[in-house]
């Protein structure tokens, strides 16, 4: 017995501890920082500000805590059901020997991030005006011609067209075919957008696709997109997806339709309402213009018993031509025997203010008047000649001319002008004029002599 105890081999035995410290340095060799993806549950946010909750997927979860420090650094608030993209690393919480993630970072991840993006897109063009009801183009009741943007083989253009066919199969149907999901699907539909922008050929556009997925729909959130639908001139209805799915493409569009076939009802009438309402038109028209033509025919039964023949209103006529006219003499006699008393009545006041014997006052007066003119003018006459004959015996007196007939002689320099009162100033061989009564004479002086 006692040698078989000894040939035993010897055990390694751990304590609880040693065993939990060696799991958790043992997952923290081997799983550094690592990458894990799953849905967050059981979400505790406990007054210390760190977070508990477990990640999990359809087979396994696994505990997870998150530190206040790392927390306040997320752009989102954590919820349960959220998808969640996490960097953590791997270990042992020993107290209780949970196996845990100690999260150092966590993103949305799947859908929560495309609803992240999403919402941000929204706010970002309702802050730009995009979303504005006054920019809303409204839509034409009865289109001309009606474009559809979407995939040619899904089931959202069968259903447009089966209900456009249903409720008036009359109007036009264009369809611009486009994919409706991938990368590139967005940029195709706002190419296709533009395409009927150019053309002119539609009155109205709607731009479609079925229900599916956030990811599914994710073509008709594009931001480039938006901008197209805003800035066409052809109103544009978004039937994007089932009538609980909204994309941002049903805010910027003119008119938001729930379902496809909802877009198409709404552009199309009821034939049976239309052809009601042209029925009851059509009665009511026949109607008035019976009413009219009743009318007409009751006033032209009194206009014709109104109306005379064409004798009687010659008749007529003549007999108030006659009638004007003898009104007419008997104004011009009475006008007549108007002016004759008013003529007598002229000259009767012309007789009693005739001019002539105030012409012949007058004409006395004019001839005494030449009278006492003609005397005034010979008195007048005369004291003038007497004057004149006066004055000329002084002038004649006092005149130089009557000096010289006395023998006298006015001389004067020829050079100057300058007349000569003074023999001394004058020098031998100067010329001189003298004046005489009668004539003149051009002398030189020989010589000069002064009276002492």
């Amino acid at each position: 017995m006692d040698d078989f105890e000894t040939e035993q081999p010897q055990r390694e035995i751990y304590s609880v501890s040693q065993l939990a410290s060696d799991v958790r340095q043992t997952l923290e060799q081997n799983f550094p920082l690592t990458w894990v993806e799953g849905e967050i549950s059981n979400l505790a946010n406990p007054a210390s500000g760190h977070i508990y909750f477990s990640l999990k997927d359809s087979k396994a979860q696994v505990r997870c805590a998150m530190f206040k420090m790392r927390k306040r650094l997320l752009d989102f608030e954590p919820e349960n059901g959220m998808q969640v993209l996490v960097r953590a690393k791997v270990g042992l919480y020993e107290a209780r020997g949970d196996f845990q993630l100690i999260i150092e970072h966590m993103e949305e991840a799947g859908d929560g991030a495309m609803r992240r993006e999403y919402e941000a897109l929204k706010r970002r063009l309702r802050n730009e005006g995009l979303f504005e009801a006054k920019h809303k183009q409204s839509i034409p009741k009865l289109p001309k011609q009606i474009g559809i943007v979407t995939s040619p083989t899904g089931a959202a253009i069968h259903d447009m067209l089966t209900v456009l066919k249903r409720r008036f199969p009359s109007i036009p149907v264009l369809i611009y075919p486009v994919p409706v999901q991938g990368e590139t699907a967005a940029k195709k539909i706002s190419k296709a957008i533009k395409l009927a922008n150019t053309r002119k050929e539609c009155d109205v556009l709607i731009i479609s696709r079925g229900g599916g997925s956030l990811e599914d729909l994710w073509a008709f959130n594009d931001e480039h997109l938006a901008h197209t639908i805003f800035s066409s001139k052809i109103p544009i209805i978004s039937a994007v997806g089932h009538e609980v799915d909204f994309s941002i493409a049903d805010f910027v569009a003119d008119v938001r339709a729930p379902t496809p076939s909802a877009a198409a009802e709404l552009l199309s009438p009821d034939r049976n309402e239309w052809l009601q309402r042209l029925n009851s038109l059509s009665r009511r028209l026949v109607s008035s213009m019976q009413n009219r033509l009743s009318q007409n025919s009751q006033r032209m039964d009194w206009l014709s018993q109104r109306v005379s023949s064409p004798q009687q209103r010659l008749d007529r006529s003549a007999q108030r031509i006659k009638e004007l006219q003898h009104r007419l003499l008997s104004a011009q006699r009475n006008q007549q025997q108007q002016y004759s008393s008013q003529l007598q009545i002229l000259q009767t006041t012309l007789l009693h203010h005739t001019p002539t014997q105030r012409i012949q006052k007058l004409q006395q007066q004019q001839a005494l008047l030449q009278t006492r003119l003609r005397q005034s003018m010979q008195k007048t006459l005369q004291i003038n000649s007497e004057r004149l004959s006066l004055t000329s015996n002084t002038l004649d007196a006092v005149s130089p001319l009557a000096t010289l007939g006395r023998g006298y002689s006015i001389a004067r320099r020829i050079d100057t002008g300058e007349l000569i009162r003074d023999a001394a100033a004058i020098k031998k061989g100067t010329r001189i004029e003298t004046r005489l009564e009668k004539g003149r004479l051009i002398c030189n002086v020989e010589d000069s002599k002064t009276d002492s």
